[in-house]
């Protein structure tokens, strides 16, 4: 199936992909991102869990509400940033999604961080964060460090940040992902120059 054949019409959403057998055998649905089309720090998880394949938006049960919460917290809602995943379609009992999998849908995320042109992408968690860096990442150690990734010539920051979820397994997470949060935050606001100026 050609790529350009899976878009619903606008420049982020897809419909009817059909490159994974083993995803569109477990979806209900295609988890396209959500929020303003133009925001100014886009989130990038992993892939969709049971809850986001049953409601259709990313982030949502138990980590939507540590990522809303860690939102409001450092002065952000929901509504002001854009929420999307690498891989669309949740994988089979929630497995981390295969080379494959991010590879067939790395199209689709590139097009959108192009569309919505962020001023900050920030990735949550390990799979997020090497699937657009393109290397090994020590999420813990390296959660609040700014790298960048190319996209259709353009040059995005990327802030590494630890997976919501991991603030409920290790709640010593907590401050390393609100501080992280907050240089997000800063970004969206002002645009961050003081701490983001070699961007």
């Amino acid at each position: 199936m050609d790529e350009s054949e899976c878009w619903d019409g606008t420049a982020v959403g897809v419909t009817g992909c059909e490159r994974c057998r083993a995803l569109v055998d477990s979806r209900s649905r295609i988890v396209d991102g959500v929020g303003p089309t133009d925001a100014a720090v886009l989130f990038v998880g992993e892939a969709p869990g049971a809850n986001e394949d049953e409601e259709g938006e990313p982030f949502v049960g138990r980590s939507g509400d540590v990522l809303d919460d860690g939102l409001r917290q450092v002065g952000l809602a929901r509504a002001d940033v854009r929420i999307t995943n690498c891989v669309r379609c949740r994988p089979p009992e929630n497995r981390d999604p295969t080379g494959d999998e991010l590879a067939n849908c790395r199209g689709y995320l590139d097009r959108e961080i192009a569309a919505v042109d962020p001023d900050l992408v920030v990735t949550l968690g390990k799979v997020p964060a090497e699937h657009l860096l393109d290397r090994s990442v020590g999420v813990t150690g390296e959660a609040g460090d700014l790298d960048a990734v190319t996209v259709d010539g353009d040059e995005y920051p990327v802030l590494v940040c630890v997976h919501p979820a991991a603030t409920l397994y290790d709640p010593s997470q907590r401050d390393t992902f609100e501080s992280t949060l907050a240089v997000a935050a800063e970004y969206a606001g002002d645009g961050g120059q003081s701490t983001l100026g070699e961007f």
